[in-house]
């Protein structure tokens, strides 16, 4: 997409010359794009100018933002051409180099910055490129402002201001860490894995658990953009296996995996056994509860459906608020609700105060599961993990779909459904109990067997979840409901991992 509508290739005197930003890019929270083929560094400093824009109509004066940038070849010249849009639209940017995510946020608060531009594709594949942005922290942009940002974007309608200006800050990663660590050692002595996928994460994770006393046996640490061994993704079960295999083999306490960004934490027990991160959340919820009385927790919609009926949290007080996927979506949800914590199955955990300051972060989670066990002197992660109500709970398996029409698939998914719940008509024997549609659909049998259908914000891709309190093989019958629906539309492509047969 251009200012003239024609197509424009790299590595061409239009790429140099022309405006490349392709509308597809801005997703529900955050935006992507493939780099060079769908963006190029014109349109890269008008997407500053666009956020500069949005804090002048939101009054934030002074225009202070943190930016930071994370390990691939080419983020550091994307973020560049960022910080001269920024600046040319009046904001103040205090530049924090090399970062995760969550240092990102971090300096909001230590540099007292109204804004956040962290440029970074979190776990996609190498050759893509974003930024997660907000300007009221420890908020991230969600629809409203991703949709006002989109569209300044490409109408060119973003406006330059006086005041812009720049300064790089030094010590942030140690500010971060001194931060994390601030409440001390444990007195419990836990030998922990620390697996970063070759991701940003290996420059801050192994220092930063060392720090509370942990022995820490670094895997694929070294920062490689080539992402050279699998994908830094811990919802990705190439990178929880590797994982797993290294924990059995060293007799570790625990594994944590973390993603490109840090704002995620994959966690592997002592048995080598990988738990889903909604999972982890429960045993978290648990623990906490009994620190802090009758808490609330919000989860997202590919949850378990554990926070329901756990009698455990139920004795403790505990309020479990079901909503939207997405890390802004929960960041805000919790920071709305005043909740104790937000969790999410892809690995987002949302501490709050007391504990953290409501944004995601994979690290001081990892931090928390170890203070977590510190109480817990007589008991293992798989403990903790055997002591949950048993279900059985696919991966999230993200079957190909084009940007163009997976918001369209899912409607019509969810108008299926509908009409068998409105005509009585039974989905594998049994009457539909519930459908929830606050994000995609998810479909709730008689027997608490579920299935979760809903488009991906971040990629063109589904989203796909199963679980049953019931049996592996019932998960499994779910799954190939939901398959079999989805193959009515051609659309619908491979999934980058799939169910294979009970």
């Amino acid at each position: 997409m251009t200012e003239q509508g024609k197509k424009i290739l790299p590595n061409t005197e239009a790429f140099e010359r022309d405006l490349l930003i392709a509308p597809s890019g801005f997703r529900e929270y955050d935006a992507r794009w493939l780099y060079p083929e769908q963006l190029n560094l014109r349109g890269v400093t008008l997407l500053g100018m666009g956020i500069g824009t949005i804090m002048q109509e939101e009054g934030k004066n002074p225009q202070t933002i943190a930016v930071g940038h994370d390990y691939r070849s080419y983020s550091s010249t994307i973020k560049n051409a960022l910080i001269i849009g920024l600046m040319a639209s009046g904001c103040q940017v205090k530049d924090i180099g090399l970062a995760l995510s969550p240092v990102a946020y971090f300096a909001q608060f230590d540099l007292d910055c109204e804004g956040v531009a962290m440029v970074t594709a979190s776990h996609n594949e190498n050759g893509w490129t974003g930024v997660k942005m907000g300007v009221e922290r420890p908020l991230t942009f969600g629809p409203e402002l991703m949709s006002r940002l989109k569209d300044m974007v490409l109408r060119g309608a973003v406006k330059q201001a006086p005041g812009g200006s720049y300064i790089y800050v030094d010590g942030m990663k140690e500010r971060y860490i001194a931060d994390l660590t601030k409440d001390g050692q444990m007195s419990r002595k836990l030998k922990v894995v620390v697996a970063c996928g070759n991701g940003t994460a290996g420059a801050y994770a192994p220092q930063a658990l060392k720090a509370i006393g942990c022995e820490v046996i670094p895997m694929d640490c070294g920062l490689d953009y080539t992402f050279p061994r699998y994908n830094p993704n811990p919802e990705d079960l190439e990178m929880l296996h590797v994982l797993s295999a290294k924990v059995k083999e060293t007799g570790a306490d625990v594994g944590f995996a973390f993603d490109g960004d840090g704002d995620r934490c994959g966690v592997v027990d002592n048995t080598g056994e990988e738990i889903f991160a909604d999972k982890v959340g429960v045993m978290l919820a648990r623990d906490l509860a009994q620190v802090y009385k009758n808490p609330v927790f919000v989860v997202d919609v590919k949850s378990t459906g554990i926070y329901h009926t756990d009698p455990v949290l139920k004795e403790l007080g505990v309020t479990t608020d079901y909503w939207k996927t997405g890390h802004s979506y929960i960041k805000r949800r919790v920071n709305e609700l005043g909740a104790l914590s937000g969790f999410e199955k892809s690995g987002h955990f949302f501490l709050n105060t007391p504990i953290g300051r409501g944004y995601d972060d994979g690290i001081l989670t990892a931090i928390t599961i170890c203070r977590m066990m510190d109480r817990q002197k007589d008991k293992s992660v798989a403990d903790l993990r055997e002591a949950l109500p048993k279900t059985w709970s696919s991966p999230t398996m993200s079957p190909f779909c084009p940007d163009e029409t997976k918001y369209d698939v899912v409607d019509k998914v969810t108008a299926h459904y509908e009409a068998l719940q409105a005509a009585g008509k039974p989905v594998m024997g049994q009457k539909i109990d519930s459908l929830v549609t606050v994000n995609g659909v998810r479909v709730t049998l008689e027997d608490g067997t579920w299935g979760l259908v809903r488009a991906s914000s971040n990629k063109p891709s589904l989203v796909v979840v199963v679980e049953s309190p019931v049996s592996e093989a019932q998960m499994h019958a779910m799954f190939e409901e939901i398959d079999s629906v989805l193959r009515m539309h051609p659309e619908v492509g491979e999934y980058d991992q799939k169910l294979k047969a009970a």
